[in-house]
């Protein structure tokens, strides 16, 4: 039985069968030299036979070089085991390791691994709050190690199919809105609720029935059962303390909706049990503030309490550069809202404030009801306390106005743009647009009409410089794919290209108008993908009879649109879709496929950045209407390695799985 030994995103919880008899024949084929390997990966098979470890071509190698050393590389015939050793081992991996980052560089040079509405498990009006969004990383990896349950207890109800796993997967920078709890349950009985809930679904339905979708194989594969619309929601009620019945704390909800809640105070214990399971990285946590003042003491006092020894101590004097990811290992960095600290004008003044603070707080639960009420007809945000804001440190939170007012050269700030006002600044201001985010912060997050948790796509957002694009995890849809493209095996922080990056601390940084197409060269790829087989490759969800299954792959190459270099308006505004460049395989039948070596070719594909295009690879089932996805590989084209590789595979929801392609990669970039 051979024994998979692939990256860290293939499961080890279970041991792989043996090869397809497909699979094993076109092995034997390399083997016997039917099928010949490439030279450079011929002595790559050598190198590892030989030590047992990975052999990297000589960049100043020629076809010449290989020509001359043709008599010791073209043996008759290559020994069957130490084939299957080389291809069961990371060098038969399609996809290059990560290298090791450097983490010296300011943290504003790094891509960072984000999600949106993290604490929500399905879409973006009805679906249930869970802190178990943040903590499925421990629960799995308790799992992993034989300790089920043992994480937050027997009953936690953790399923990898309804939740984002977010944390499992690497995720740095999660988001929580909060709002006002309350000391007593609201006023709308369940009669209501139960009206007000199927009127968001018949609407949801009709918004998003197949005749409005584009691209059926990028549907909603949510972790979450994808019949929301039949789960059974109740009211939900205030959460209390449990430390003192009589005060009511945070909650964490996506407010004007109806999705459920959760305690603010249960997810900060959710994120400090998983934040450095992963990794021992900084973790962002971006706070969407609703609250009371009042509230947002209670909030400043549960995070000091459960967060004792992680938070970034404030700094003695103001923020003049950032520091690097390196420096703030185990530390939990608070993004939220900037208050300018208060001027002191006399004792007076302060007993008075402090006296009205403490009457507010002591109002009768009518009072507080009924200035709740008219916060939400005014639809504004409460203003941040000081204590709250001196919680951000190196990540303080700024409204946009422009790239040239006075916020956008404070050395610690973060700009939110919506991903409309984004593409906004980039029509207007791209090549400022791309100098900023060298050197400062900036956060992308999907339109608010994405009611279904869609994605937009990432790599757009990334080409410009952004570091923290938020997406809904609750989608495995184009985006949550480019995302593992992105960030897999890493530790959730990506150092960018040497050409997007900024000073380095000490050194003074600025905004001037090098854009992306001046910044870095860009290049012209030929690209072909023989795909020969498959093996145990998963059904779509809700199937059951592979003997029904009818797979074909499709290749997709996302690269760089002219658009996004001119500051011309970008085609689909940023969406998450196919790649701009596609093709498919012939369709065959069963889960261990042969595919006959059908080749996808990709010629002159122009404006290439490796380290920012990426190859798609989608299984899907030809049925008569939808093709339903079953299974997926994204790669960043600098990892994509040449020559006869396997393809380890994702399910629809992005769980690993067992299931493998067998191709052969040809690569040039001119």
């Amino acid at each position: 039985m051979v024994s998979y030994n692939l990256p860290d995103r293939t499961s080890t919880s279970a041991t792989p069968p043996p090869f397809s008899p497909h699979v094993f024949a076109y092995l034997e084929a390399i083997a016997s030299r039917t099928l010949p390997l490439p030279p450079e990966q011929l002595q790559e098979l050598r190198a590892y036979t030989s030590t047992g470890q990975s052999y990297v071509m000589p960049e100043a190698s020629s076809t010449a070089s290989h020509s001359s050393n043709s008599d010791t590389l073209q043996s008759p015939s290559i020994d069957i085991k130490d084939l299957l050793s080389y291809m069961t081992s990371p060098q038969g991996n399609a996809a290059i390791s990560l290298a090791a980052q450097d983490l010296s560089y300011p943290i504003s040079n790094y891509f960072i691994n984000s999600s949106h509405n993290t604490y929500l498990t399905g879409n973006q009006l009805y679906s249930e709050s869970s802190t178990d969004a943040y903590k499925t990383v421990r629960t799995i990896l308790h799992q992993e190690e034989g300790r089920l349950g043992a994480a937050f207890g027997a009953n936690t109800g953790i399923d990898l199919c309804h939740f984002s796993q977010v944390l499992l997967r690497g995720c740095r920078c999660i988001e929580i809105d909060v709002w006002d709890g309350d000391t007593k349950a609201l006023s709308d009985n369940e009669e209501k609720w139960e009206e007000r809930k199927h009127r968001f679904q018949s609407h949801l339905h009709r918004s998003t029935s197949p005749r409005h979708s584009k691209e059926s194989s990028d549907k909603d594969h949510s972790p979450a059962n994808t019949s929301t619309t039949g789960q059974s929601l109740s009211l939900p009620t205030p959460w209390k303390s449990a430390s003192t019945i009589a005060r009511a704390e945070p909650r964490v909800l996506h407010g004007y909706t109806l999705t459920k809640e959760v305690s603010f105070r249960d997810v900060c214990m959710a994120v400090r049990e998983a934040a450095f399971v992963h990794s021992d990285l900084p973790i962002i946590v971006s706070l969407e503030v609703h609250a009371g003042k009042d509230q947002q003491e209670i909030m400043v006092e549960i995070m000091k309490q459960i967060w004792k020894g992680f938070l970034v101590k404030p700094a003695s004097g103001e923020c003049e550069t950032l520091p690097s990811p390196g420096e703030l290992r185990k530390k939990i960095l608070i993004k939220v809202k900037y208050a300018a600290p208060e001027k002191v004008t006399s004792r007076a003044t302060t007993t008075k404030g402090r006296m009205q603070r403490k009457k507010s707080a002591s109002s009768s639960s009518s009072d507080s009801d009924n200035q709740r009420s008219e916060d939400v007809k005014k639809n504004k945000k409460s203003s941040i306390i000081e204590p709250l804001s001196a919680l951000g440190v190196y990540t303080r939170s700024y409204h946009f106005k422009d790239l040239s007012s006075p916020e956008a050269s404070v050395p610690c700030h973060v700009f939110s743009l919506s991903e409309k006002k984004f593409q906004a600044v980039h029509e207007s201001h791209g090549p400022t647009l791309f100098s900023h985010n060298r050197n400062y912060l900036m956060r992308a997050f999907p339109s608010g009409t994405r009611v279904t948790s869609s994605n937009l796509d990432p790599s757009v957002f990334w080409r410009k410089g952004v570091q923290i694009v938020a997406l809904n995890w609750q989608k495995y849809d184009a985006g949550i794919m480019l995302n593992e493209g992105m960030f897999a095996d890493s530790a959730g922080w990506v150092l960018k290209p040497k050409e997007y990056r900024g000073q380095r601390q000490g050194q003074k940084t600025g905004v001037s108008d090098e854009s992306q197409a001046d910044a870095i060269a860009h290049k012209t790829l030929s690209l072909s993908i023989e795909i020969l087989a498959g093996q145990n490759l998963p059904l779509p969800i809700g199937d059951h009879k592979p003997f029904g299954f009818s797979p074909y792959v499709k290749c997709e190459v996302h690269v760089e649109k002219p658009e996004e270099r001119t500051g011309a308006a970008i085609e689909g505004g940023g969406r998450s879709k196919d790649g701009e460049y596609k093709q498919k395989s012939k369709t065959s039948r069963g889960v261990n496929p042969d595919f006959g070596g059908e080749t996808v070719t990709f010629s002159n594909v122009p404006g290439v950045v490796e380290e920012m295009s990426f190859v798609r690879f989608k299984v899907q089932d030809d049925e008569i209407g939808t093709d339903d996805l079953a299974a997926w590989a994204c790669i960043r084209l600098d990892r994509l390695r040449a020559g006869f590789r396997f393809v380890p595979l994702l399910n629809a929801v992005g769980d690993a799985s067992q299931g493998l392609l067998l191709v052969k990669i040809e690569k040039s970039l001119a």
